[in-house]
């Protein structure tokens, strides 16, 4: 093994810290952030991708004020979209900066990142939430900043979590046979995706809910044999 590839909600944060902090805080700001930057290039260009991708879905012309009205019942639904994942990131910067925001890491984390970074193992994360959120997490993480231990960071660019060429692409994109990763979820479906694609993989068990699968089963990092 050559790479630990992690998950994020429910493997190294908690699932509660992204929806009952990072959700509502962007959910809060969304409106008065794209009104105040509006003219800023990334936000003009996201919230013309939510009327574009509108238009096509069948909802008609969207003005900027119904875009905005928009993405606000996306972050409801959780919906996994470019534009919405770039406005939220620009809005999560500013809370965590501004020291509103402290990202969630659960206790073990540190312990282990260094343990696996001193055993000479690269780490990696793959989110379904953004590289710049990933980013932001980890920089102004409870534990400080744990960015220095991570060399790669993927999101859904690279594919859908429970989707198998998406493993094969990160590995290629590493450069590592699938066979030298470890990928650790909370996600059996993710697992499954990771493992068909050559991948070793743990599942972790941090909430009494989380749907256990056939992979090696842990409750914390540091139950990990690395």
């Amino acid at each position: 093994m050559k790479f630990v590839l992690m998950d994020v909600e429910g493997t190294t944060t908690s699932i509660s810290f992204v929806h009952e902090v990072l959700f509502p805080f962007s959910r809060e700001r969304m409106e008065s952030f794209v009104t105040h930057n509006i003219s800023q290039k990334e936000v003009r260009e996201s919230l013309d991708l939510v009327k574009a991708d509108a238009k096509k879905e069948g909802l008609g012309e969207l003005g900027d004020k119904q875009a905005v009205l928009l993405l606000l019942k996306w972050i409801k639904e959780d919906r996994k979209h470019f534009a919405l994942k770039t406005l939220q990131g620009l809005i999560w910067e500013e809370g965590y900066k501004s020291g509103e925001i402290k990202g969630h890491v659960y206790e073990d984390v540190l312990p282990c990142f260094k343990i696996w970074s001193e055993k000479g193992l690269a780490l990696g994360i793959y989110s379904s939430g953004s590289v710049k959120a990933q980013h932001l997490i980890f920089e102004y993480s409870t534990s400080g900043n744990l960015r220095p231990y991570l060399k790669a960071h993927f999101d859904t660019l690279v594919g859908h979590k429970r989707e198998v060429q998406s493993y094969l692409n990160i590995a290629k994109e590493l450069g590592l046979n699938p066979n030298e990763i470890l990928f650790l979820s909370d996600i059996k479906e993710e697992l499954d995706a990771a493992k068909d694609a050559g991948m070793m993989t743990t599942q972790l068990v941090r909430d009494e809910n989380v749907v256990r699968g056939s992979h090696a089963v842990i409750g914390q990092f540091g139950e990990l044999s690395i």
